[in-house]
């Protein structure tokens, strides 16, 4: 009798292609292609590793197979658009040991659920987003429109705000999904280099209605390869493209919805490019959308001349900035506190939506924050966040 196997697995619809599990993973258990990231279950030991770096959670997914004999091939998985569902696992039905068998079976299919349970979903009105449509093989070509820096000239932290023209070629973006950006050159063993994610910071009409641009907010970084490649570019430079990726981290259409977004830093650009989508749809609707933007100053904080500028009662915005002269250090949990009765609101409205984007350190924050208001009202954080992700009400995409 064959004991059945849990299988680990990467669901290539929400993967963004940004290969942090493949560099993590101590077993080299993870490899990729030009389309798809893949787990080799000869190789993976569960050492869970790769799970907690994942920005979009992608990764945590899982199969029951009836051995491990059964488990899918680097094939079958390569040629993957999205995840196979469960399949039954049949158990003997005259063997002594089936009983033993059959719990052996609900077990593990008990655990694979509950891993993948922690995915997001989609907001129900999102529109259908395009993904992969340019690879490794084939990326898209993109000419530089614009290259403009967003800090402060006497603040250490550069942060641009780039423009890319795709000319006559297709590119279908919308708000929150991320494009990959190919560095010229090639690695110390010889090999080009694999693209570094970028989040989109403009609308799905582009950056200016009704062209074939988008925008990137990048930060450059001591030693970024891309980064710094980015950030150095001029006008008229060319550019490698893949992309677009991500099917979850979306705007819903609905307009009433609220949307409470928590942001540091570049993790502000698929905010921005929700709010201009906003304005351009609906520029007169009222107390829709709340941003809770955090950086060490106001000289740091991308896009903060602009956003001043759009109206209270379109988006509500609460700064926090940890590092201004004269005030006591403010973080986004800090403000998120501060704003208690309006996060309540939010969490029990069954069209109140979060978004959080920025570095992986605030996450925790973030979520204790969340927690001590939920706790303080009598209800249990982690309940409403597990219906608002099943709703697809609650995102993180954190780096």
């Amino acid at each position: 009798m064959t004991a059945p196997f849990k299988q680990h697995l990467i669901d290539p619809e929400i993967c963004i292609r940004c290969y942090t599990c493949e560099m993590t993973c101590p077993e080299e258990a993870i490899e990729h292609d030009d389309n798809n990231v893949v787990v080799d279950a000869s190789k993976c030991n569960f050492c869970m590793d790769c799970i907690p770096v994942c920005p979009t959670g992608s990764i945590d997914e899982w199969r029951v197979v009836a051995d491990k004999d059964a488990a899918y091939t680097l094939e079958d998985q390569y040629s993957w658009m999205e995840l196979p569902e469960q399949e039954d696992i049949e158990t003997p039905t005259s063997d002594a040991d089936a009983d033993g068998l059959e719990e052996a079976v609900a077990a593990l299919l008990a655990e694979a659920h509950k891993g993948a349970g922690g995915k997001a979903k989609a907001p129900k009105t999102a529109s259908k987003p395009t993904i992969n449509l340019y690879n490794l093989s084939k990326p898209a070509e993109a000419t530089v429109q614009g290259n403009f820096r967003l800090t402060s000239d006497d603040s250490d932290s550069d942060v641009r705000h780039i423009i890319l023209d795709l000319g006559a070629l297709p590119f279908p973006v919308l708000e929150g999904q991320s494009v990959g950006i190919i560095p010229p050159g090639s690695d110390d063993q010889g090999k080009a280099h694999l693209p570094r994610l970028y989040s989109v910071s403009s609308p799905r009409d582009g950056e200016r209605p009704g062209y074939n641009n988008l925008s990137l907010t990048i930060k450059r970084e001591e030693n970024g390869l891309c980064s710094n490649y980015v950030c150095d570019l001029k006008p008229g430079d060319k550019i490698k493209l893949t992309g677009p990726f991500g099917a979850t981290f979306l705007l819903p259409a609905d307009h009433s919805a609220h949307l409470m977004m928590i942001c540091t830093g570049t993790g502000s650009a698929p905010f921005r490019g929700f709010t201009m989508r906003r304005q351009r749809e609906a520029p007169t609707i009222s107390d829709s959308m709340t941003l809770v933007f955090g950086a060490r100053r106001p000289g740091e904080l991308p896009y903060f001349g602009p956003l001043k500028k759009v109206p209270e009662s379109f988006l509500r915005k609460r700064f926090a900035f940890s590092r201004e002269d004269g005030q006591p250090k403010q973080y986004v949990q800090d403000k998120l506190r501060e704003q208690a009765d309006e996060v309540l609101s939010l969490m029990r409205d069954p069209n109140g939506y979060i978004y959080i984007c920025g570095l992986k350190a605030m996450e925790h924050g973030v979520e204790e924050a969340l927690s001590d208001i939920a706790r303080g009202a009598g209800l249990d954080w982690k309940t409403i966040r597990d219906t608002m992700r099943e709703d697809g009400r609650y995102h993180v995409e954190t780096y």
